[in-house]
């Protein structure tokens, strides 16, 4: 089912639901999708939608601003993850739940720590796709992903001779239907300030894959949390999603709740 809520700054977005004879003693779970893709690439495509609901769980997806069906404005001043944080907030006051599981890849993935560090409904925490730049430059490693080659690549007519990896975005924003001005602004307006690590009191798993460029020693970030777990799957940034493992982790560790 697909629904939407409108946000303080005046934008709508989208989410979807999804529950199957769902047992209602077990939180819902909330999934935060990754930068330039949405909730169907991210999530429901690889399966992960699919192994929580077969457990019982009701499960939202919320498309973030700027990305899937969500409104998609071009002003930088509507984009970072600290107002993603507060779109999720509206999410869980939405589910009615007095706890919720936060899963959150890359981009999503930073969001779901700064949500998580704020409301105390979060009772489990998966931060997938990123490692030591969470702790060392406060989110995306922006030292391998320069916010503003990124958005040089995605803005240009031909992105021909932009780094292969800059260029990747592009790619998988016009194979999801992205919108690249949308996207450009949400990668200028990217979060750069520390990461409240220190308030995350909740179990967390942090969860990579081991070929991506972009969540580099994840131990260090798993180091960072009390008592996070860290699982390393194989799988670049781009690929670790669809690796069968990674719904595997994600369901064991919240079924452990």
């Amino acid at each position: 089912m697909t629904d939407e809520l409108r946000t303080h700054d005046g934008l709508t977005l989208r989410y979807r639901s999804w529950s199957r004879n769902p047992d209602d003693a077990l939180p819902p779970v909330v999934l935060l999708h990754g930068f330039a893709a949405d909730s169907r690439l991210n999530w429901e495509g690889p399966g992960l939608v699919e192994a929580l609901v077969a457990r019982g769980r009701r499960v939202y997806a919320l498309d973030a601003r700027g990305h899937g069906d969500s409104d998609r404005p071009h002003d930088d001043a509507l984009y970072g993850e600290s107002l993603m944080a507060r779109d999720v907030r509206l999410l869980i006051d939405r589910t009615g739940a007095d706890q919720v599981h936060l899963v959150g890849y890359s981009m999503g993935a930073v969001v779901a720590v700064l949500a998580a560090a704020q409301d105390a409904r979060v009772r489990r925490l998966v931060a997938g796709g990123i490692g030591a730049g969470a702790v060392e430059v406060g989110g995306l490693d922006t030292r391998v992903m320069p916010p503003e080659l990124v958005s040089a690549a995605l803005t240009a007519d031909d992105a021909a001779g932009a780094p292969a990896r800059t260029r990747a975005f592009r790619v998988l924003a016009d194979s999801a239907g992205g919108d690249r001005l949308a996207l450009a602004a949400q990668i200028r307006a990217v979060h750069r300030d520390a990461l409240p690590l220190d308030r995350i009191v909740v179990p967390t798993l942090v969860l990579t894959g081991g070929s991506d460029p972009l969540a580099t020693r994840p131990e260090v970030l798993a180091s960072a949390i009390a008592g996070a777990e860290l699982t390393v799957l194989p799988g670049d940034h781009l690929t670790v999603v669809r690796d069968p493992g990674f719904a595997e982790a994600v369901v064991a560790f919240l079924s452990r709740a």
